[in-house]
């Protein structure tokens, strides 16, 4: 199969991790040889600095031409008092818009060698593995009006939560899919006993649970939610929710993980004549300035993100399971990074990939 990606290394480790997670995936090209054609662009802070802008207009044409999309991590400290228009996050949230991608997809996954890594008891981890699916392109990042407006006897800020029942359909219609594909069962978070757009998501939510009859549909309160995944985490499958709980819950995944530099993201859109799925495929950690450069970065989350595109986007299941093996492999040895405070010497970034290459 002719692969081709595009590569936005970004901002802060984010150049690092990738530098690994494009190894990986050269490693699996050459084993079940594909043909792999990669370019790189810029996005985020560095784009800043070299065009003035965070999404450049050849960044979105390469991304629009590439079968799937690699990204690191975004931001820079220097921009924290940007206007939000003008900061490094408004490349992420661009070009996320301009490939359509609707849903985040963020596996979370606990392994037998880092149950210690997790402050959670190890009895309550152990064996979880669930998907939460939050929805990307509506909700109180995007609605109408938001601002801070300075008309009143006082400033006011004022954002807009705004969905309607063909974007709550879309990404629902997403979650049954996989989990048809798993241990189907759905969690539909929501928090209908406040919020309008809650109720019409539940609404809309149990309209296309009825055509899954093999799929088993609940709903849970976002805050009932929030505790259950630390009391309970092992009674979820999949999980479906909108934007900011997503973006919220999705974080606290990282506690079963055992770190944050373990999740994988794919971002999803429509699907190609092909089959496969437009994706945007990214770690969920950030461009955490203060170790970067340092060489000593989790590399997983970027390499299980590759895995992911290989899934979804290529329908290479053979090579994406051959990848998570090789992680789990890597895990079980020891050589991993500081932050999954390893028993002997930490490895580096760049010896945890190749261990990952040499594992595949």
């Amino acid at each position: 199969m002719n692969l081709n990606v595009l590569v936005l290394p970004g901002d802060g480790i984010g150049t690092e991790v990738t530098r690994e997670a494009v190894r990986v995936l050269e490693r699996v090209a050459a084993k079940w040889k594909h043909t792999l054609q990669l370019r790189e662009a810029l996005l985020g802070g560095i784009a800043i600095h070299r065009t003035g802008g965070p999404f450049p207009d050849d960044t979105r044409a390469l991304a629009l031409e590439a079968d799937a999309v690699l990204m690191g991590a975004v931001g820079l400290p220097e921009f924290d008092n940007w206007p939000p228009e003008k900061r490094p996050e408004r490349g992420l949230l661009g070009i996320r818009k301009a490939m359509g991608v609707f849903a985040n997809l963020r596996p979370v996954r606990s392994y037998k060698a880092l149950l210690d890594s997790s402050p959670l008891k190890n009895e309550l981890i152990d064996g979880v593995d669930l998907i939460i699916v939050r929805e990307l392109n509506g909700g109180i990042y995007y609605g109408t009006p938001r601002g801070i407006f300075e008309d009143g006897p006082e400033p006011r800020g004022v954002n807009t939560m705004v969905y309607t029942a063909s974007e709550i359909e879309r990404v629902t219609r997403m979650a049954f899919e996989l989990a048809r594909n798993r241990r189907k069962k759905v969690t539909s978070v929501d928090k209908s006993n406040v919020l309008e757009t809650s109720q019409l998501w539940r609404r809309v939510a149990t309209e296309v649970g009825k055509q899954y009859p093999d799929v088993a549909l609940d709903h849970l309160l976002v805050d009932n939610c929030a505790m259950q995944l630390v009391l309970n985490p092992k009674r979820f499958d999949v999980l479906v929710m909108e934007n900011m709980f997503g973006d919220i819950l999705s974080d606290e995944g990282a506690v079963l993980a055992g770190s944050i530099g373990m999740l994988p993201s794919a971002s999803i859109g429509a699907k190609k004549p092909s089959g496969a799925w437009t994706g945007l495929y990214e770690p969920v950690h950030g461009s955490a300035p203060d170790i970067a450069g340092q060489n000593k970065a989790n590399p997983f989350g970027a390499i299980g993100s590759v895995a992911a595109m290989l899934e979804y986007s290529f329908g290479l299941k053979e090579e994406a399971e051959a990848v998570n093996r090789a992680m789990e492999s890597v895990l079980n040895s020891g050589r991993v990074t500081a932050d999954l405070r390893p028993a002997g010497t930490p490895a580096t970034t760049q010896q945890a990939g190749e261990a990952v290459c040499q594992a595949i």
